[in-house]
């Protein structure tokens, strides 16, 4: 279909946050006033540590600060990555990022003071304020602060690590995102060549020709070849630093704090794996038929994400806000109201440029309560679906805006909720809609991609990771080996059902050398299935259900997973019935795939 007329931009408003920029005296003086009243929260709670206090009026004014200061660091946080993630040579931002990263420290410091207060109070004592009316609505995270304070070392050894990890933990952080930024792939095209941004190069690998891809997977390999002794040192020094952290601490799992993080428990973890390793056959009947459509014996590792179709499917960026807004509406109005907000008022930066980083996020501003999304869209039916994904996390932060700021705070596995169930309803809709079978195979099997996403390349991830961890408390571990590590976990999560392997995955993908959360993987396929479970529940209940899922969205906050899961579906996560349901609705999807290609 032909582009509309052009309604909606495709750069974001940032001005709106801080007019004029950060280079802006303005701008300064945010972060100069937010500094000093850091500090000046680390100085209130210094003095309670000296004269501790059960007086309920002193901590709720202690909270409201916290909050308030939570709030303004989040403001700032946010704006600064989106200035490094439209232009990867911002120099200013960087600077920025790295002064964040020290006044993150200096709240972080703080906030172990507060945890410290925590657990010097009687049990009496803080069980009252748990059931005073005041505290009632953070009650959750206030005690989950507690619980996990009882856990971590003293207050100065806390406080001491969140001070190292600044020019060190996340310094190895910040040192690969700076080595990618430099990064230009050559691409050769029509006798010319191109030097594009890994991300650009990135997006080529879902072309349709397949001579495309495999031009641009081995540029990029030798790229992640020629720096890999450099990417080798940031994986294993932040991987040092979280094992030591973790000796220091007593912990014997690498697994204790992502699961910590996730509010999950490490059975309902293994029971995820344990169905998706059950159920891996449909999968493999899908990639075999997917080989024979594209005349290979067997996909290499740039074919997975390829669409079978070579007529690729261009859509045009209004028409897919259109189309993403219209379902959204099937579903539930109060959710396309909130996509078309962010679309009339340039809440998305997807403009396909070079200089930008790769990949796709959602961040949100918490004191202006807005979102901000950032993609490059490219015109693929993948596109869309990533678009429709980043509105459900806008929209899910969106129903607790009204929430106290503690309670806003969701973990990732079911951050990937709604999503996943936004793309859900994109993607159905438009197999649905399609005007013929050859278009309806191509939305199906891009459908199916997440599946062979979710059940393969993640859990090669997760396993990758988990055994990296294991070998780099031996000493450091080479990029050979590294390399070998990849190999053997994308076989073994990929049943061997490839012809070749990607060995530099760890190099090139983010999500590894990402600090904020360790094993940045398995939440997106329990988040993946979670939402897909969800979503099929939806398909067969009544129109509460779009009530019923709002309750469960702003419930994210303040439960763990097992709780959520109980109180708004009535199901067991550690316990194999779910899982098995939600794997067949995706069963059916790869069905209707084979029966149409047949």
């Amino acid at each position: 279909m032909a582009e509309q007329k052009q309604r909606y931009s495709m750069n974001w408003n940032l001005d709106e946050f801080f007019p004029g920029g950060s280079e802006t005296p303005q701008f300064n003086q945010y972060i100069k006033t937010l500094e000093k009243d850091i500090a000046a929260f680390n100085g209130d709670l210094l003095r309670l540590t000296k004269k501790p206090s059960e007086d309920f009026n002193v901590w709720k004014a202690v909270l409201d600060q916290l909050q308030g200061l939570s709030q303004r660091l989040g403001e700032v946080g946010s704006y600064v990555n989106c200035l490094t993630a439209e232009d990867m040579k911002n120099t200013h931002a960087k600077m920025l990022r790295g002064r964040l990263a020290q006044m993150g420290a200096d709240f972080s410091s703080s906030l172990t003071k507060l945890d410290q207060l925590f657990l010097e109070m009687s049990e009496a004592g803080w069980e009252n304020l748990l059931q005073d009316a005041r505290f009632s609505s953070i009650s959750f995270p206030l005690a989950e602060r507690r619980r996990r304070a009882a856990d971590r070392l003293p207050a100065d050894g806390e406080s001491l690590v969140g001070d190292l990890a600044v020019d060190g933990y996340h310094a190895w952080g910040d040192l690969y995102s700076t080595i990618v930024s430099r990064m230009t792939i050559p691409f050769s095209q029509n006798g010319k060549v191109q030097q594009l941004s890994v991300g650009q190069a990135a997006n080529k690998l879902s072309s349709a020709d397949r001579k495309v891809r495999k031009q641009v997977f081995d540029q990029l390999n030798n790229a992640w070849e020629k720096e890999e002794d450099l990417f080798a040192s940031t994986l294993n020094h932040l991987g040092g630093f979280r094992l030591n952290v973790y000796r220091h601490r007593g912990w014997d799992s690498v697994h204790k704090e992502p699961l910590e993080i996730n509010r999950m428990s490490g059975e309902t973890l293994r029971t995820m794996w344990e169905v998706i390793d059950r159920n891996k056959g449909m999968l493999l009947q899908y990639m075999d038929r997917k080989a024979k459509m594209i005349g290979v014996e067997k996909l290499a590792w740039y074919d997975v994400y390829a669409p079978i179709s070579q007529n690729e499917n261009q859509v045009g960026y209004q028409e897919a806000a259109d189309f993403i807004i219209d379902q959204f509406n099937r579903f539930d109005p109060r959710m396309a109201a909130f996509a078309n907000k962010a679309f009339q008022n340039r809440w998305i930066e997807a403009e396909d440029r070079p200089g930008k980083r790769p990949g796709g996020f959602c961040t949100n501003f918490p004191k202006s309560g807005q979102s901000r999304i950032f993609m490059t869209f490219a015109g693929s039916s993948s596109n869309v679906t990533t678009l429709a994904h980043e509105l459900g996390h806008a929209y899910h932060q969106s129903v607790m805006d009204d929430l106290p700021q503690l309670a806003q705070r969701y973990a990732m596995n079911v951050a990937e909720t709604a999503s996943t169930f936004a793309e859900s309803i994109v993607s159905d809709a438009a197999i649905r809609e399609a005007k013929s079978d050859e278009v309806k195979v191509s939305l199906l099997e891009d459908k199916i991609q997440r599946s062979v996403a979710f059940f393969m390349d993640i859990q090669a991830r997760f396993l990758f990771e988990t055994r990296f961890y294991e070998e780099r408390k031996k000493g450091l571990v080479s990029s050979a080996r590294l390399k070998e590590l990849m190999v053997e976990a994308e076989k073994e999560a990929f049943m061997d059902a490839l012809s070749d392997y990607h060995p530099w995955y760890w190099a090139s993908k983010l999500h590894f050398h990402i600090t904020g959360v360790p094993f940045y993987n398995f939440p997106y396929t329990f988040g993946y299935l979670f939402s897909t479970g969800l979503y099929g529940r939806a398909l067969h209940t009544g129109s509460d259900f779009a009530d019923r899922y709002v309750d469960l969205l702003r419930d994210t906050g303040r439960m763990t997973t097992e709780d959520l899961a109980q109180k708004h579906l009535g199901v067991d996560l550690t316990q194999p019935t779910f899982w098995q349901e939600a794997v067949d609705v995706i069963h059916a999807d790869i069905k209707q795939f084979l029966q149409l290609t047949n």
